[in-house]
């Protein structure tokens, strides 16, 4: 039995972010969480699931179905000084409110001279892999990482699912957090924290010699499982999640493939204008700050595995080719190093 909150239990993250709204409501008066059905529905995934019963229709309210009015409506509480978490259902309704978050939450920091912060966290389910088909499973990540004057979170371990949301509710500039959707059933012992997590750097997940295989979000795992059928063919990778999509971590980046002097980046974004064309130029451009000759370390060209350039399919086997797999990642590791 999974234990919802306590480090060292069993939980999973769809329990461990439950758990860090549950004491941004228990800590702060003027957090609310706002959405579709994230009240007596419990969330259409389940992770506000008992919050109204526990902080009431005041705390965790229930909006109509309009995606602009509900952000709309964050973004001017946030203004008169609450701090609201609102929940869009999936990343693709998030369009419906771009509008909203680009023109307005964006830019009302900025404007005037820095007077109007607007401390709003914006909660979306983001991927495929569920067969929800085109028009709930696309990683639109990289169209808010484009955007100055927000900040994109893609938390992909227990760990950043219990504790991003603390800081992010701190950061006086909107923050937009990016679950994914194959995450919310992961389960594992949340450890405890040792320090706040660090919103502005880059993790590495495991440290190797050989090639950086860098990702974020839900293709994480599939990064470090590509990692360990590597090491049982003797190719020491070393796995970054990326975390935060904006501002980017170029530095840590840079410094990864200093050290292995290969790079595959997985991303489940399409591959034109995708974060993962983002990294690519920050590799050569960052490394040059490094040092003046890092860039012409690289072994090899840089690998990107990204998703096909077509709308999600239903269909189950459509999806899977469709997406960044295990085996791609390995495919494109051994393109590089060998």
């Amino acid at each position: 039995m999974s234990v919802s909150g306590t480090e060292g239990a069993k939980t999973t993250y769809r329990e461990a972010m439950r758990e860090a709204l549950r004491e941004a409501l228990r800590s702060d008066d003027r957090v609310f969480l706002m959405g579709e059905d994230v009240g007596r529905y419990g969330g259409c995934f389940g992770v506000s699931l008992g919050l109204l019963e526990e902080f009431g229709p005041d705390r965790v309210r229930d909006t109509p179905l309009s995606e602009s009015a509900f952000v709309g409506a964050g973004i001017g509480a946030a203004l008169a000084g609450m701090r609201p978490v609102v929940e869009i259902m999936t990343v693709n309704f998030s369009l419906l409110a771009l509008d909203q978050i680009l023109n307005n939450a964006a830019t009302l920091l900025h404007m005037p001279g820095g007077q109007l912060p607007v401390p709003l966290v914006i909660r979306t389910t983001t991927g495929a892999g569920r067969q929800l088909a085109a028009q709930h499973s696309h990683s639109l990540e990289g169209f808010y990482a484009h955007i100055p004057g927000i900040r994109v979170l893609a938390p992909a371990t227990l760990e950043d699912a219990r504790h991003v949301l603390a800081p992010a509710l701190a950061d006086p500039d909107p923050v937009v957090v990016f679950e994914h959707g194959s995450l919310y059933n992961a389960s594992g012992e949340l450890a405890p924290p040792t320090a706040p997590v660090d919103l502005d750097h880059a993790a590495i997940r495991r440290p190797g010699t050989d090639i950086s295989l860098i990702t974020y979000g839900g293709s994480l795992p599939k990064a470090l499982a590509a990692a360990d059928g590597l090491a049982a063919e003797g190719i020491d990778a070393e796995v970054i999640d990326l975390r935060t999509l904006r501002p980017l971590d170029g530095a840590t980046i840079a410094a990864s493939v200093a050290r292995t002097h290969r790079a595959v980046i997985v991303d489940e974004a399409w591959r034109t204008g995708s974060p993962a064309a983002e990294v690519s130029a920050r590799i050569a451009e960052e490394s040059a700050r490094i040092a003046e000759e890092s860039f012409y370390d690289l072994d090899a060209p840089v690998e990107r595995v990204c998703s096909a350039e077509v709308p999600i399919p239903y269909a189950r086997q459509l999806e899977e080719a469709a997406l960044p797999q295990t085996a791609d990642i390995v495919a494109a590791a051994h393109r590089a190093v060998d």
